[in-house]
């Protein structure tokens, strides 16, 4: 990571961050009328451009 660019660092940075599941109190609290994440990525299935 040492050798690429910061701009490009930050954006993978916020890639990583949103690329979580949906919080369980938020399942909870919806009585899981939401359950998945609809932006949900898989680092082999799609690419990312940052």
């Amino acid at each position: 990571m040492s050798k690429k660019q910061l701009g490009k660092k930050i954006r993978l940075a916020k890639a990583f961050n949103q690329n979580r599941r949906v919080p369980s109190w938020v399942i909870v609290k919806t009585m899981r009328r939401v359950v998945t994440h609809p932006k949900r990525r898989h680092w082999r299935r799609s690419t990312l451009e940052a």
